[in-house]
């Protein structure tokens, strides 16, 4: 079975404009994570979607999809853990109490704040996850990147064609990436930024997805000003 993973387990800390977490945030006539959720309702090929909510936010979430969602008994909301990875983890154990453990579970995981994400992104993340087992969304770098290991002078400049931006989805074979991060050690998983890091760190294959510019994700005030302008709402000061 396929299963979808919207993350709306954070509390908005880089954005100081609300008194919610961005996600919840309106975005022309509905929040952000409404937009994003229907963007998932539109694959048929999902058994149903979760969403890893923080805890405090749990009941909040529920009837925003009592309001604004028509097929409500698609949807699952759970709580989130304290961070991303842990967030996806509480989604599998929900997936598994409702529909049991299986190699063959597929679960594609989002950012709740990347409204914009297309089907053509959804599904070819549905497709890469059947046939490799984990794939990342991603676009080619149009800047030059530069490391510094200090912060202070460069270290290396990357040769640019081999550089990809990150987005989301990332899909994994859900037993795959369960057992995979059961695997790691503490230290391992202290230097995790995404799930795809899982496998990386295990030397397990992740294949590309390419994405889009427009995929762009809610992170700060100047995103949800361009975002908004995206989706045709109201202009805010």
């Amino acid at each position: 079975m396929i299963f979808g993973a919207i993350l709306a387990g954070g509390v908005g800390s880089r954005m100081k404009i609300a008194d919610r977490p961005k996600q919840f945030l309106p975005l022309g006539e509905k929040p952000i994570l409404i937009h994003t959720l229907e963007k998932f309702l539109l694959c048929s090929r999902f058994e149903k979607i979760y969403i890893g909510v923080h805890e405090k936010w749990v009941l909040y979430a529920k009837d925003l999809i009592k309001k604004y969602i028509s097929e409500p008994e698609r949807v699952e909301i759970v709580e989130g853990g304290k961070d991303r990875n842990l967030t996806i983890m509480s989604i599998i154990d929900g997936i598994e109490r409702d529909y049991g453990a299986s190699d063959d579970h597929i679960i594609v995981t989002h950012d709740s704040v990347r409204p914009f994400v297309s089907i053509r992104i959804i599904e070819e993340n549905i497709d890469a996850a059947l046939k490799y087992g984990a794939c990342d969304t991603v676009i080619p770098a149009t800047d030059t990147i530069v490391r510094s290991d200090d912060g202070k002078f460069i270290t290396e400049i990357p040769e640019r064609r081999l550089m990809y931006q990150g987005q989301t989805p990332q899909s994994f074979n859900m037993s795959l990436l369960k057992n995979t991060y059961n695997s790691l050690s503490d230290e391992q998983k202290a230097i995790l930024t995404d799930a795809c890091k899982i496998l990386v760190v295990a030397n397990i294959p992740v294949s590309l997805v390419q994405g889009d510019v427009a995929n762009m994700k809610i992170t700060a005030i100047e995103d949800y000003r361009v975002a908004e302008a995206m989706a045709g709402g109201e202009k805010r000061d």
